[in-house]
């Protein structure tokens, strides 16, 4: 991942906007899905991507409706892919009053 970005969208709700860079190479090997995880590593929502981006680097994808709770401060989003699994750098993000 390059970039989250997070706006809130109601009460508890969020909008989350994820950039992943990744090597896709086909449908053997991409960039399946990101997570978004609360503090005590609770997977709060999970975005799937269901096809290769392999011409499309880095690209953005977005998820609406996460539900986190009042009171959690900052949520983690990591991503995945069908080879390696997780990887990469997990981003912890501050959400907004």
């Amino acid at each position: 991942m390059v970039d989250v970005t997070v706006s809130k969208s109601g009460n508890d709700l969020y909008r989350f906007r994820v950039t992943v860079l990744h090597e896709d190479s086909g449908w053997d090997h991409y960039a399946n899905k990101w997570e978004v995880l609360d503090p005590q590593g609770k997977v709060l929502s999970t975005r799937v991507l269901h096809h290769p981006h392999v011409g499309e680097q880095p690209f953005t994808r977005s998820l609406s409706g996460v539900r986190i709770e009042s009171g959690v401060k900052s949520v983690t989003v990591r991503a995945h892919d069908l080879v390696h699994g997780y990887g990469g750098k997990p981003f912890t993000i501050n959400l907004p009053d």
